[in-house]
């Protein structure tokens, strides 16, 4: 157990009987009373944020979050599949709860697992990934220099705005936080 004055962003808890994650705290000391922490939390079940008051010494149980490598197979209708590279175990995941990082995943693409309690609750893909410019308008010799950018549609599916200069077949380096181009490879 810890205490209402131990949180801190990114934390993981039980709150409600839910998995929360500590998205905000602060701390406050009044002149008068007691010390105690407002925080917001957001679900990890079903992505809700809820706002808190946690007085100093009361009591919060830690949740104990399972991160996971696994690997990303295929799309089969409205569910996404995944693999655990050691037990080869797959499961499906609903695509609708992934649709932030729909665009970026590529087949046999290594993921992070979030789990609770055998229970999947988020996945996150790499910070920066490469893929292939599958569909884009053709660039034009001088392009370069004029510094301005077009549509471009990913091998995966999703689209980003890229220079002039890119052409199709060319592997780009994307943020996935952002959804933003970095450079071609």
């Amino acid at each position: 157990m810890i205490g209402g004055s131990d949180l801190k962003n990114g934390m993981t808890i039980i709150y409600s009987g839910a998995p929360h994650r500590v998205e905000y705290f602060q701390h406050v000391k009044p002149g008068k009373g007691s010390a105690f922490t407002r925080t917001k939390l957001r679900n990890l079940a079903t992505g809700g944020i809820v706002e808190y008051t946690f007085k100093a010494r009361e009591d919060i149980q830690p949740a104990m979050i399972e991160r996971r490598e696994m690997e990303y197979l295929y799309r089969d209708g409205s569910d996404l599949v995944f693999m655990d590279p050691e037990s080869y175990e797959q499961f499906p995941f609903s695509a609708e709860r992934c649709k932030d990082i729909r665009p970026y995943l590529k087949e046999n693409m290594r993921v992070t697992v979030v789990r609770f309690e055998d229970k999947v609750l988020d996945i996150t893909v790499p910070n920066f990934v490469e893929l292939k410019v599958a569909k884009t308008d053709p660039g034009l010799r001088g392009d370069t220099a004029s510094g301005g950018s077009k549509p471009a549609e990913l091998e995966s599916g999703g689209v980003v705005n890229v220079p002039l200069f890119i052409n199709e077949g060319d592997v780009v380096q994307i943020d996935t936080r952002t959804g933003e181009y970095l450079g071609r490879v």
